[in-house]
């Protein structure tokens, strides 16, 4: 089968996928301490101060969040206070722009996983995407990748979804599952977009049970988390998450 076909055939299945999403994995969404096990509890503002991480982590081990998920500067204190916990620790790489070099990405992969990081969040290669240079593109998911794996820890791609058209949102989610990566992901945060439904459905026609999906982004009640997991996102980035699951039940 030519490139060209497999990828229209691929079109043609995630948009009958987006008519009935399928989550790839069921999260009791009635269920407090399930919906906090899929939570990226996250804290990436600039302004944010040792004083704040320190609290963040210590609400990520309290209702034990998936991970505290915070600046490169701020993974090693991180890991001192979660050491222990069930709660990872993950940060970036080439935040937010992306258009780092993979040497550079690399190099920060090797850093932060020595001072402590779990997980790994990579920025995609827009520029490099919209130019359709799908070898450097997937090159550099894979060398993060490799990084990431070789020290035990999980890559997620953030495709920066409110960039891309939709055939672009679907090369990128299949040039990162080609790559190896763990999960793709909406977006930073940083670029005047974040998460939706159709994206997260969208991304998930794409990559089936391959690979995680992860919608961040503007995702602040409990309405806007069951939304995005009926939709097919298997885990959640936001700064919402205390909030989130006091809505569903949990005593604060």
């Amino acid at each position: 089968m030519k490139p060209e076909r497999l990828h229209a055939d691929v079109k043609f299945q995630v948009m009958s996928t987006i008519v009935t999403p399928v989550s790839a994995e069921k999260i009791n969404l009635s269920d407090w301490r399930a919906v906090a096990r899929v939570i990226d509890h996250t804290l990436l503002k600039p302004e944010s101060t040792a004083e704040q991480v320190v609290r963040l982590c210590e609400e990520a081990a309290r209702f034990e969040f998936a991970t505290a998920f915070i600046s490169p500067s701020f993974v090693a204190l991180a890991a001192s206070i979660l050491d222990g916990t069930n709660v990872k620790v993950g940060a970036p790489v080439g935040f937010p722009q992306g258009a780092n070099l993979t040497t550079t990405k690399r190099s920060e992969a090797v850093d932060l996983l020595r001072v402590g990081a779990d997980e790994l969040d990579m920025v995609l290669n827009v520029g490099a995407l919209k130019s359709r240079n799908r070898k450097l593109v997937e090159s550099d998911i894979r060398g993060v990748v490799e990084v990431a794996h070789d020290g035990g820890a999980i890559l997620k791609v953030i495709l920066e979804t409110s960039l891309l058209t939709v055939d672009e949102k679907i090369l990128a989610c299949e040039l990162a599952v080609a790559a190896g990566a763990d999960f793709v992901k909406t977006s930073t945060g940083f670029a005047g977009g974040g998460a939706t439904v159709d994206d997260v459905a969208l991304m998930r026609g794409v990559v089936g049970r391959r690979a995680g999906v992860k919608a961040s982004g503007g995702i602040r009640t409990a309405g806007d988390l069951a939304a995005m997991v009926e939709a097919g996102a298997n885990r959640i980035g936001t700064s919402s998450g205390v909030q989130i699951i006091q809505e569903l039940g949990a005593s604060i």
